[in-house]
């Protein structure tokens, strides 16, 4: 097996076992069994926890930057990339439901932890705030355009942390609907002349 492609999986294996274990719960030991690795040929590939959790935190920012992207290449314009974001809410209702959303979940734990990658894991909601910022100015609320990007990322964090609690399908339909229904009735932008 190629050394990248080692590496490759034992970060998807990390990855995975850091959302539904947690990153502190998981050990080198836990990764080098999903893989089938041995411990010396593990760490020929990473040295430390700290390095894996790096290249998870890459793996995430990459994957999020492909949906972001795929999501404004699907969309007839700026709402529809909005809801697609929304929508991932219930495209990973059954994960959340077992494990909260995977970034939010991280972010709480190293916090928690006071880790020295708590700011590069919160990175990924920087990539999500900037993206809706810029859909919302698009359509026309520039000047709030950053604030309504945090209150949609507040809502789906808030809707994934209930849904982990209450493991409620119908609260999720409930809470997405609720929350398209907000972004339609946001104030329309003032027609250009």
């Amino acid at each position: 097996m190629a050394a990248g492609t080692t590496r490759d999986q034992i970060t998807a294996a990390a990855d995975r076992l850091f959302y539904e274990r947690g990153f502190e719960a998981t050990s080198f030991a836990d990764i080098a069994a999903a893989v089938n690795l041995s411990r010396g040929n593990f760490y020929y590939h990473f040295k430390s926890k700290d390095e894996i959790l790096a290249a998870v935190i890459a793996r995430r920012v990459e994957t999020t930057r492909a949906a972001l992207d795929a999501w404004a290449a699907a969309a007839a314009g700026p709402a529809d990339g909005i809801r697609s974001f929304i929508g991932m809410l219930v495209a990973n209702r059954a994960k959340i439901m077992r494990h909260g959303c995977p970034v939010g979940t991280l972010c709480a734990e190293l916090a928690k932890l006071d880790h020295a990658a708590q700011g590069d894991a919160a990175a990924i909601f920087t990539l999500f705030r900037t993206w809706l910022a810029d859909r919302f100015a698009a359509l026309g609320h520039g000047a709030d355009a950053d604030a309504l990007a945090l209150h949609a990322l507040m809502r789906s964090q808030g809707i994934a942390a209930l849904a982990t609690a209450l493991h409620d399908e119908a609260f999720i339909d409930r809470e997405v609907e609720a929350l398209e229904a907000w972004l339609d009735d946001l104030p329309q932008a003032p027609a250009r002349p």
